[in-house]
């Protein structure tokens, strides 16, 4: 959240070990989001309400700009439970202690609510009628939902006879996330603006990635009505299609834009966690829009990151013969952000595309970076070695079908690491690009074991988990490639070295081990 200048991270945190458990609120302050300074933790498992752990909640601002946190608490039965945390003193602008409210729990899991299954409040919004609303995470008779509360004064909630939406093509909802998107402007939505040209986002995690859908919300009846349900008809719009998980977006009030986190989990094992010392991340911040079709998000990483850049290479109009790779030479590939685009004279001899071939990563899994056609792949090999016996490959490939071109988007890690150890996904999507008007764009943000890649100017977004062990520091390498038999021209390709963020503690946060 923003709060009097300042940019609050609030994230599920182990302080005894870089594995899952004690599960409390960490807190951390920032002024650009990118360099940040660690706080005491927020909120610490101590009450019945949350003896066993302080899970996943939201932020929501009250009436005098008054923060308040919504959380989840697993009580003395191991019931999921929502609670409530106020700032001890709202003139601290770095909001540094919290007190867990005397009412709590607010909202606790009955008439046959799994007690097992009931988590994750969104940030709450208030309706034209005054009474607050929030929805938490569900499932019911194996089947995810949204349920939805009313409140008057933020402290006792009544629950909606219906849920404000749900699925019966999906298992658990978590983490959901209600919001508005403009429908043509530039800028983010505070999340309880009743303007009618919006779109509302409802946002479910679930099968190991962030999946929403588009619809239009009537505040006065609390209705939603979705324009394609989850996996309707094909449909499969996901933030990300990579690693990429339990995201929750906030509205940034100073620079009017909603911003969205995401946490990227580990692919390798725990030893190796503990060993490290840490386990999981967040994701780059990203802002996050509705396309001009209005039938997607679009995503782009904040401007901010761009003042990370230092050493700059670039170069305009290269032609990549088929099967030639290019080193982009002069900075630092293990820590370098990436803008690429591609463009071929024709597409008349792209592969015809097969209508069986409706899943992007099955695909991607099956045509990986070293399965030659005519139109692809391409893109850019980073954290690679020398000899390129490790890589992990963006690319593309284009496919004709009866009516249009169809462009693939993969992130092939199959190569990524001479270790046994690590999960070598390969993720894949489908990317809403008409090949023939505009060129194919990329853009990766490549930081030692995590690459986030951004195709079609954010239409579609890869993020993925890689460990080499030869393509480290400096003796990492990034190329272009063209593993085709087309010629690619590349119109233009900017690679910049990226600076440290910097993160500091005003705190000893790791406690020794008592046990």
């Amino acid at each position: 959240m923003y709060y009097k200048g300042v940019y609050h991270l609030f994230y599920q945190y182990n302080p005894y070990a870089a594995v899952w458990g004690n599960i409390t609120w960490a807190h951390s302050i920032s002024y650009d989001l990118v360099n940040w300074i660690n706080l005491d933790i927020a909120l610490s498992p101590g009450d019945p309400f949350d003896i066993n752990g302080c899970w996943s909640g939201s932020t929501t601002f009250l009436s005098g700009e008054k923060p308040v946190i919504l959380y989840t608490g697993s009580d003395t039965m191991n019931r999921q439970v929502q609670n409530l945390a106020e700032p001890k003193n709202l003139s601290d602008p770095l909001l540094r202690e919290w007190v867990k409210s005397s009412h709590n729990p607010l909202m606790s899991p009955v008439d046959g609510i799994d007690p097992k299954n009931f988590r994750d409040p969104t940030t709450a919004w208030q309706g034209p009628d005054g009474l607050w609303r929030v929805l938490v995470g569900n499932e019911m008779d194996g089947h995810g939902r949204a349920l939805l509360y009313r409140s008057q004064d933020f402290i006792t909630w009544s629950q909606s006879k219906e849920p404000i939406h749900s699925s019966t093509r999906t298992g658990m909802w978590e983490c959901p996330d209600f919001y508005p998107v403009s429908i043509d402007g530039k800028n983010g939505v505070e999340t309880s603006s009743l303007d009618k040209f919006t779109k509302q986002v409802l946002k479910a995690s679930f099968d190991n990635s962030d999946h929403y859908v588009l619809g239009n919300y009537t505040a006065v009846t609390d209705n939603f009505l979705v324009d394609t349900d989850f996996l309707d008809n094909g449909s499969d719009l996901r933030y990300d299609y990579g690693n990429f998980y339990a995201s929750k977006t906030f509205f940034d009030s100073g620079k009017k834009r909603r911003i969205l986190w995401g946490w990227i989990l580990e692919s390798d094992n725990t030893t190796d966690d503990v060993k490290k010392g840490w386990s999981g991340l967040q994701s780059i911040p990203r802002t996050i829009l509705l396309s001009k079709t209005g039938k997607q998000l679009i995503q782009w990483p904040l401007e901010e990151i761009e003042k990370q850049r230092i050493i700059k290479v670039s170069f305009e109009n290269k032609e990549l013969k088929g099967g030639s790779v290019l080193e982009v030479s002069g900075i630092t590939a293990s820590q370098a952000d990436v803008e690429v685009s591609f463009s071929l004279s024709s597409f008349k001899e792209a592969e015809l595309m097969d209508p069986s071939w409706v899943d992007p990563k099955l695909l991607c899994s099956q045509k990986t970076a070293s399965v030659r056609s005519n139109v692809g792949p391409f893109g850019i090999l980073v954290l690679a070695s020398k000899d390129l016996t490790e890589q992990t490959a963006i690319f593309f490939r284009v496919f004709r079908s009866k009516d249009n071109y169809v462009v693939l988007m993969c992130s092939d890690q199959s190569r990524s690491s001479v270790e046994e150890g690590p999960q070598k996904t390969i993720y894949g999507a489908f990317i809403d690009i008409d090949p023939l008007n505009e060129k194919i764009s990329l853009r990766s943000l490549i930081d030692h074991s995590i690459v986030e890649s951004f195709g079609g100017e954010g239409r579609a977004c890869i993020t993925a988990r890689v460990y080499p062990k030869l393509a480290i520091d400096n003796q990492a390498y990034l190329y272009a490639f063209n593993n085709g038999t087309l010629d690619v021209n590349i119109p233009t390709l900017n690679a910049w070295s990226m600076k440290n963020a910097q993160i500091v503690s005003s705190t000893k946060r790791r406690k020794p081990n008592l046990n």
